[in-house]
């Protein structure tokens, strides 16, 4: 009998991965269910995206690639990069990857030795603690989020402080450091709150990291075009320039482009570190498909107006479904500034009584009684980090979106 190595039992298979299953199999069993954990656009790619990776293929373009990509890749992330932090990144300073997801793995792999604590802010992408702990790290989960000390994590310590807006401050930052600490997360806008920090705010974890030298910074900006605010989303490199050979700037074609099936993402950093990640990579996978490559170079450097578009869309959606699930008793969503997720506040529903005879008193109890009474399917802010909330997506249709926040509230009305 297989009995898994002893980094597999540290971990958990992605909360995501398992809600999707779960939604595929309800549906199978014949139940209509409304997704709403799904984290990817709904829409289509670009069609100058897929005709550049049909153009690719009927030249020929099949075969291995750099283990970095291809060099015209690289310079078109280059070039993105420098546009939007004023940082210029030669190509021995960029890593290509299966999706951002695999760059930021083989990075905390190349980065962490057995014991070294990474500090991940909570609410958190369901992955990052448990990629730490894949390597022998320890994360070390800190609340963004509570007016009161919150229950210990189920991953590493945690360490309560109160704040507003999700944001990580200076004074926790600088609290949850020790001599063990090795990479500090920053996903901004992030998964699942959509949180922004202005430029003053990262300037001020800055003057923190000036005093830890040691201390990496893992930039996940993945979501940093989909913003909702009058100014763009700020990354740390812009801010505090002298740290830059000390961050790891991770990104993809996924969210902006609406590419998650085609497994493409990148991270810029410190020669060294990113000669690490390629090495890792030349063993693991090779290299990254040469077709999602040619793909992406089209995004990045082809028309923008998809991306406008689509994020005017993101907007739309956020304040309809924001503000049907406000008006649910018991509800109390968070506004995001970016990302296409919506984190609500589900304290209201706590102690009441379903119309089984149960009692609901943890976030999970209240995605179960949504799914089974409702047929919505969410994610609880346990899987993130921070109870008691729920994520839903809204990367969907709007009409998908009415009917999901109505049958919710229908379903919240017959509780005791």
């Amino acid at each position: 009998m297989f009995v898994p190595a002893a980094r597999v039992q540290a971990i958990r298979e992605s909360p995501s991965t398992q809600a999707a299953q779960r939604v595929r199999d309800l549906r199978a069993a014949g139940r209509t269910i409304v997704d709403l954990t799904v984290g990817e656009p709904d829409f289509d790619t670009p069609d100058h995206v897929k005709a550049a990776a049909v153009a690719a293929m009927d030249a020929g373009l099949t075969k291995y690639t750099p283990v970095n990509g291809i060099p015209a890749l690289r310079e078109a992330i280059a070039a993105k990069v420098l546009r939007r932090t004023g940082q210029a990144y030669g190509g021995n300073e960029i890593a290509v990857g299966g999706g951002a997801k695999q760059v930021i793995f083989l990075a905390l792999m190349a980065g962490i030795d057995p014991g070294d604590e990474v500090i991940v802010p909570a609410p958190h992408w369901v992955s990052y603690p448990d990629m730490v702990a894949a390597h022998g790290g320890v994360p070390v989960v800190v609340s963004t989020a509570c007016s009161n000390p919150p229950r210990a994590s189920s991953v590493g310590p945690s360490i309560p402080h109160t704040t507003d807006g999700f944001r990580l401050t200076p004074q926790a930052l600088d609290a949850a450091i020790t001599p063990r600490t090795r990479w500090l997360v920053l996903n901004a806008p992030g998964n699942p709150t959509g949180t922004l920090y202005t430029p003053d705010e990262l300037a001020a974890l800055a003057d923190v990291l000036d005093r830890h030298p040691r201390v990496m910074v893992l930039c996940d900006e993945i979501y940093d075009e989909i913003t909702f605010t009058d100014r763009p989303a700020t990354s740390l490199v812009s801010v505090a320039p002298r740290l830059r050979e000390r961050i790891l700037l991770v990104n993809g074609v996924s969210k902006t482009y609406a590419m998650t099936g085609w497994r493409l993402g990148w991270g810029l950093g410190d020669p060294g570190l990113i000669g690490a990640v390629n090495t890792l990579q030349s063993q693991s996978s090779s290299c990254p498909s040469s077709i999602s490559q040619a793909a992406a170079v089209a995004a990045l450097t082809g028309d923008e107006a998809f991306v406008r578009r689509s994020v005017a869309a993101y907007r739309e959606r956020r304040d309809l479904i924001h503000g049907l699930l406000a008006d649910v008793d018991g509800l109390a969503p968070v506004r995001p500034d970016g990302s296409f997720y919506l984190f609500v506040n589900c304290a209201g529903l706590l102690g009441r009584t379903t119309p089984d005879g149960a009692t609901l008193t943890t976030d999970n109890d209240v995605v179960l009684f949504l799914l089974d009474h409702a047929s919505v399917a969410t994610i609880p802010g346990s899987a993130y980090g921070s109870s008691p909330y729920f994520r839903v997506s809204f990367a969907a249709a709007e009409p998908t979106l009415k009917d999901a926040a109505a049958a919710i509230g229908a379903a919240v009305a017959t509780l005791r």
